[in-house]
């Protein structure tokens, strides 16, 4: 497998470097991205594009304007970290104590800012307009839908994103139109009952029984309600009920996720799930409340965009464009491209001296081949590039 380095962004190789491992020292929460957000918008700014800042509370948007009428091409990198303790041992390392960037966000505000960087160089070259999207908060709290609402689609007639992927070897490119990432949503479930001394259970209504039998039953919403060759996730993952050994709980508590690559099972999840309360409550006459959240949508490209992005990422990684490595993850990148043709791709970024999922994202000593850099922004340019150039 050959991988195609853009020249110019061969070039620029230690000032990705150097941005990417910046960001990783000093991470931020979602909507706290106050520092990043300011380097963003300096750097912007030097390379002479129309720049906002304060969009989606913390985000920045820059839009390069070529001479010539065209398309507008939105190009997204998500900035906020993660509240967890740094434990690996990187001479970059983390120096915000409880906040890591543990999931190469990190890297893909570097690879977008030198992608900025090389397309402002041609600028003159512009059939069109490309817009920069620095979105904060993707990590649970919908940045991208603040971003929206403040105007960061405005113009834009199609959006690409990219994740660094460390279930894929470097310089491979997952792609593939339809559901890449499923929807991520939550549940609490609030069950009563009647308490009472664990050695007369007569006239009790146990609350551990209920929530035990719940457990069970959530899960053939997977195992007997799903076609076999669709994808579901029912999980719940914390249970809390009971005082003392001898007592019988009178209340329990369970919060998990429902996770579905389709608005049809993910509606089928609710309704299962509320039928089975509605069961449970008349079979051992406890009082089940459940409160659904909804999270993030399916993340879907579009047919149109992704044969785009499969053009492009071929000139960069030939026969190493594959179907990608699919997880039951959830992106806000969804809210994009329910707003305009997008299409979300997998950069595998996998450490060059590691196995495959031994470095796995959301780990407290994540980190990622930095060659994935150049690869995304190559990618980036090349994409601009196909169509605007």
């Amino acid at each position: 497998m050959s991988i195609y380095i853009r020249p110019e962004i061969e070039q620029l190789k230690d000032e990705f470097i150097a941005t990417r491992r910046d960001i990783h020292q000093h991470p931020e929460l979602g909507f706290q991205e106050k520092r990043t957000a300011a380097l963003v918008a300096e750097r912007l700014t030097s390379y002479g594009m129309e720049v906002q800042t304060g969009i989606g509370k913390t985000g920045v948007v820059g839009t390069l304007t070529g001479p010539q009428s065209g398309p507008m091409i939105a190009l997204r990198a998500d900035m906020d970290a993660l509240p967890i303790q740094e434990t690996g041992a990187l001479e970059y390392k983390s120096v915000n104590d409880g906040i890591m960037h543990a999931c190469g966000h990190d890297g893909h505000v570097a690879a977008l800012l030198g992608t900025a960087k090389v397309l402002s160089d041609q600028r003159d070259k512009l059939q069109g307009s490309v817009r920069f999207i620095f979105q904060p908060a993707e990590e649970g709290e919908g940045g991208a839908q603040f971003m929206i609402e403040d105007g960061c689609l405005q113009d834009v007639t199609e959006i690409y994103g990219l994740h660094f992927w460390n279930f894929q070897p470097y310089g491979v490119i997952g792609i593939q139109s339809g559901p890449v990432l499923a929807a991520a949503d939550k549940f609490y479930i609030r069950i009563k009952g009647i308490g009472g001394h664990g050695a007369a259970p007569q006239g009790t209504v146990d609350t551990i029984v209920v929530g035990s039998q719940l457990v069970t039953a959530l899960q053939t919403i997977v195992s007997r309600n799903t076609n076999p060759l669709e994808s579901t996730v029912v999980s719940v993952g914390k249970f809390e009920a009971g005082s003392n050994f001898n007592i019988v709980a009178d209340e329990a508590h369970l919060r998990g996720t429902a996770r579905a690559y389709s608005e049809a099972n993910r509606q089928m999840i609710k309704t299962r799930m509320a039928a089975i309360i509605g069961g449970l409550e008349q079979a051992y006459g406890a009082t089940i409340e459940l409160d659904y959240e909804d999270g993030y949508p399916p993340t879907i490209n579009a047919e149109s965009a992704t044969k785009k992005a499969e053009i492009a990422a071929r000139k960069i990684a030939g026969d190493g464009v594959i179907k990608p490595f699919l997880t039951m993850g959830g992106e806000d990148f969804s809210y994009y491209a329910q707003k305009v043709p997008g299409c979300f791709i997998f950069i595998g970024s996998a450490p060059d001296d590691q196995d495959l999922m031994s470095v796995p994202h959301h780990s407290s000593h994540f980190n990622f081949d930095e060659r994935a850099l150049l690869v995304g922004a190559s990618f980036f340019v090349q994409i601009v590039a196909d169509r605007l150039i």
